[in-house]
């Protein structure tokens, strides 16, 4: 009976660790987006030869070190997302402040 419970403590064990894998592969997937949505809109609407990729890359690697960091380029891009580009400087300059210049 007991050589029953090694299997299952395996595929336990496979379970979890699949488990928070993908939750971390989650986080990165929203931070990409989120950081390349922030970037690609402050180009479109402030400075059309605003260096997106490297804004994109410093968004995701600060994001990716700093929780904190990752909640302001959340809040920040669920607020921008429904705006104007007007509208938008306005009303997310809060959650946006520090994510881009």
């Amino acid at each position: 009976m007991r050589a029953n419970h090694v299997p299952r403590a395996l595929l336990v064990s496979v379970c979890v660790a699949a488990w928070i894998t993908a939750c971390g592969a989650d986080d990165a997937v929203d931070r990409v987006v989120d950081c390349d949505s922030i970037c690609g809109r402050y180009a479109d609407c402030f400075d059309d030869s605003y260096d997106t990729a490297e804004c994109e890359q410093s968004c995701r690697d600060r994001a990716a070190e700093d929780e904190d960091f990752e909640d302001k380029v959340d809040a920040c891009e669920s607020c921008i997302d429904d705006e104007s580009c007007t509208s938008g400087a306005f009303e997310c300059a809060n959650e946006c402040l520090g994510v881009v210049p």
